[in-house]
């Protein structure tokens, strides 16, 4: 017969276990500052990392609204108009893809280092490669992308910049799962293995 010490004993090591277990599983919001071009890893409400990325340009603008990452992929093929374009150098979407709950869009890489810091993309977020092997080993499936398009005070302080425009505009209310702009959908591009839409 377990004694009432090892029975406390065990119960106090399945709360130790269930404490580390659920330290081990941190909550990460990735918040993309459509104006500022730079995205914010934040986890547990600290942030662990800024970068900057290049967004969608006025012609084929970025979705705003609160997404997830819904798949993640590690060198994927390029497919568009019938054009296959391999893992490589010169894949338009460099060598990894994390797909958002918005159909058509996700952060990923680019063959187009220079595009990085301007409003240069099809609507998609687009990183320098050292930035985005780090980001995509950082984030999981399921994961909140919030894809802010007018400054506010939340990006101000993940960003460390305080915009005049944030003294005069309400806070931003985030929609959920925004639509794309109509006009976005011309240049739609296939990324296989698993196939995914994305845009550059």
């Amino acid at each position: 017969m377990t004694s009432w010490i090892e029975k406390t004993v065990a119960v106090a090591g399945l709360m130790v276990a269930m404490t580390v277990a659920g330290q081990a599983q941190a909550k990460r919001v990735i918040v993309v500052s459509l104006e500022d071009k730079k995205l914010a890893l934040v986890e547990d409400g600290a942030v662990k990392k800024v970068y900057s990325v290049a967004v969608g340009k006025p012609s084929t603008p970025s979705p705003v609204g609160t997404f997830k990452i819904e798949r993640r992929v590690a060198n994927p093929v390029y497919h568009h108009n019938g054009r296959t374009v391999e893992p490589g150098p010169q894949n338009p979407v460099g060598t990894r893809w994390m797909a958002l709950s918005v159909k058509g869009y996700g952060i990923h890489g680019t063959n187009e280092p220079k595009s990085i810091g301007k409003a240069a993309s099809h609507g998609c977020i687009r990183m320098a490669k050292a930035d985005l092997e780090e980001l995509y080993a950082l984030v999981a499936v399921g994961d909140t992308v919030e894809l802010v398009g007018t400054p506010n005070e939340e990006t101000a302080e993940l960003f460390g910049e305080k915009p005049a425009a944030v003294q005069a505009v309400q806070p931003v209310v985030m929609a959920q799962n925004a639509a794309p702009a109509a006009d976005a959908t011309a240049d739609v591009e296939t990324v296989l293995a698993p196939v995914v839409i994305a845009m550059q």
